[in-house]
């Protein structure tokens, strides 16, 4: 019996429950996994999108998810020439693909090679596009918030209380490093 290997696409910014899903229900389906990770120049090429996160570090928070058995950096237009480089049995997609002209165009493509195309239902409630407008939101609101709270009538001065945003200090550490095992029950995946 051969190995089925599967093949499961996305930006993978700003991860959310439906790339979890994703990667779950893919991996249920095959025997080896491999996470396409989309290339930050792919997305603003075919979706006008520069990500939140870079693509190094989207590659590893998917790498180190359980489902997965490989992350792959996606640097083709054209999902093809993916296969071309990777080879993979099953290729999965979100169902707002299905039916549609270029999720039929794909179809026909792997078919046309033996790659199967399986969707899995879309999580509607979470996207990126609407994580990514909700920190639009909160950053327009902040700089308004900004504006009005360092105007001529107020500044730091005049509230102890307020910091201003030049002298706050984070210490972020270089890397998070991953335990080396985690308790049975443990809510990281």
């Amino acid at each position: 019996m051969s190995l089925k290997i599967g093949y499961a696409a996305g930006a993978f910014d700003l991860f959310h429950v439906g790339h979890l899903n994703l990667l779950k229900h893919a991996k249920s389906q095959c025997d080896y996994l491999i996470a396409g990770v989309v290339s930050d120049e792919m997305l603003e090429l075919t979706k006008g999108i520069t990500p939140v996160i870079p693509l190094a570090e989207r590659l590893e928070i998917v790498a180190n998810i359980k489902f997965v058995d490989e992350a792959h950096a996606e640097v083709h237009e054209h999902k093809l020439d993916t296969w071309a480089d990777v080879r993979f049995d099953v290729f999965f997609k979100g169902d707002d693909w299905r039916g549609t002209e270029k999720g039929l165009r794909l179809e026909a493509e792997f078919g046309a090679v033996g790659v199967q195309v399986v969707y899995f239902p879309y999580t509607v409630h979470t996207s990126s596009t609407k994580l990514r407008q909700a920190l639009e939101s909160l950053e327009k609101s902040g700089a308004a918030r900004r504006s009005r709270n360092t105007g001529p009538h107020r500044n730091a001065t005049q509230d102890p209380h307020r910091v201003p945003s030049s002298t706050r200090s984070v210490d972020v550490p270089p890397s998070f490093e991953k335990p080396e095992r985690f308790e049975a029950g443990s809510h990281i995946l």
